[in-house]
């Protein structure tokens, strides 16, 4: 644990004042270090009030690279790419930079259930939480949802942690040790942060275990075609769990008859998966996945079972909003990309008309030809990166439209929707091009349902 101190000699810069950088920094406060925040953008009044609270110097709209040079070590935001002009500068001075999830690490003695995959990662991380929490356990949530990991830890004491973590906030970790780490799959996703390489991107995926030792335990998808491929190059010494459809073996899960017969320790277990809120074949994987790692947790299978039913399904993951006049309403804004979108239009059972669009990452969306043309009746596109959606269905698609507002995407959905239709918003894309996250996206896909069809 290098970096841990116990006096204010060390200057501790922290780059981005979000979610991650306003923890990490009542963190650092919390252990008498000289802290500084430098946001290159406005900070939102929210976080700028809890750092005026917490006495912590700050500085918004722009960084001052000689003060960052001053500092022992810095911690860096997810948000900032490594190309940041900020970060290239600081790189070549040597300066050391890590994540929020590492600094975090290094100040709590719990045990860390970490979740990451390019798809099901919330999922997964939340569906563990569920039953560490019913099970009685002091865990805390965090990481990519909820409050940050480094805050919890500051403001909290729990025994465990069940964290979903990013490619980008592995991407600065040098002792960041789950005792449990999940890979759920790895499909091209934010290529753009990753030079248009999925090797590049998958390394980053597979830093969540390069630090277990044999004490550890590694649950991946034994199905996921780029985890095996790459697995093969790289080294870990943890107990590896697999789980996967078409394997039956001591590690593996399986769906029989809407129940998960689960075999583990040469003991045959059957959970009810029937009765959970979960739609659509990739949910079954992520029970896989989160049954084996709660297990590991020691939750018992009586209690697991218990719980399952009481899991609610993700918001903005294929999440119902309403059926209204026989014409389902779902929004699943979280799919970020063509796998995550893929799964959803996998999962309908009734002719869709398709929300979709944003910022391009690099998305190739041929794997979603056949899906489209089999169940999409219409595509409405959202935002002003539309061409490549034009190119790739035009003539797979009847009708294609485009939107600039949601409002304007969910009025024309609405006129073309009948009895026993469904309405999905799965844009496949990032979403910064209209809306602030993806959160604020399917917000405001749910109150144009709600002003334009619950209301009517």
């Amino acid at each position: 644990m290098p970096y841990m101190v116990e006096n204010n000699n060390m200057k501790i810069a922290i780059l981005g004042a979000a979610e991650s950088g306003i923890g990490a920094a009542i963190l650092a406060k919390k252990n008498q270090a000289d802290v500084w925040v430098s946001d290159a953008k406005m900070i939102s009044e929210t976080f700028k009030n809890q750092l005026i609270a917490e006495n912590i110097p700050f500085e918004e709209n722009g960084h001052t690279t000689a003060k960052l040079l001053e500092a022992d070590l810095i911690i860096k935001s997810p948000g900032i790419p490594e190309k940041a002009e900020i970060i290239q500068a600081l790189r070549l001075e040597g300066k050391k930079i890590i994540s929020e999830i590492e600094y975090a690490s290094l100040y709590t003695n719990a045990k860390i259930i970490a979740i990451t995959g390019s798809n099901g990662k919330t999922t997964v991380t939340s569906l563990v939480y569920h039953m560490l929490k019913g099970a009685g356990y002091s865990v805390g949530l965090g990481g990519n949802i909820g409050q940050s990991f480094a805050y919890q830890v500051a403001t909290q004491n729990y025994d465990w942690y069940v964290l979903e973590v990013s490619s980008f906030q592995l991407d600065d970790i040098n002792k960041f040790r789950p005792y449990i780490a999940v890979l759920t799959n790895i499909t091209p996703d934010h290529l753009d942060r990753y030079e248009y390489k999925l090797e590049k991107y998958a390394a980053s995926k597979f830093n969540i275990a390069k630090n277990q030792i044999w004490t550890d335990y590694f649950i991946y998808n034994r199905e996921d075609a780029v985890t095996m491929q790459e697995m093969e190059k790289y080294e870990n010494s943890a107990k590896k769990k697999h789980f996967g459809m078409k394997y039956i073996s001591v590690n593996t899960h399986y769906k029989v008859d809407k129940k998960l017969i689960f075999t583990y320790l040469n003991k045959k277990q059957a959970f009810n998966f029937g009765e959970m809120q979960l739609v659509g074949k990739h949910n079954v994987q992520n029970v896989m996945a989160a049954i084996m790692a709660a297990q590991l947790a020691g939750v018992k299978a009586e209690t697991i079972q218990h719980l399952l039913p009481s899991f609610a399904s993700i918001e903005h993951r294929i999440e119902k909003v309403t059926e209204k006049n026989g014409i389902l309403y779902l929004n699943d804004s979280k799919a970020t990309n063509t796998d995550s979108a893929f799964y959803a239009l996998d999962a309908m059972e009734r002719p869709v008309i398709w929300i979709a669009g944003g910022v391009d990452k690099g998305n190739d969306y041929s794997s979603l030809i056949d899906l489209a043309k089999q169940k999409v009746k219409s595509l409405i596109v959202l935002g002003p990166d539309k061409e490549k959606w034009h190119q790739s269905f035009s003539g797979i698609v009847p009708t294609i439209e485009h939107a600039m507002s949601m409002e304007e995407a969910v009025q024309l959905a609405v006129k073309q929707a009948n009895t026993g239709d469904c309405v999905l918003l799965s844009p496949c894309c990032a979403s910064f091009d209209l809306f602030k996250n993806y959160e604020d996206r399917g917000k405001q896909f749910k109150l144009q349902v709600e002003e334009l069809i619950i209301k009517s």
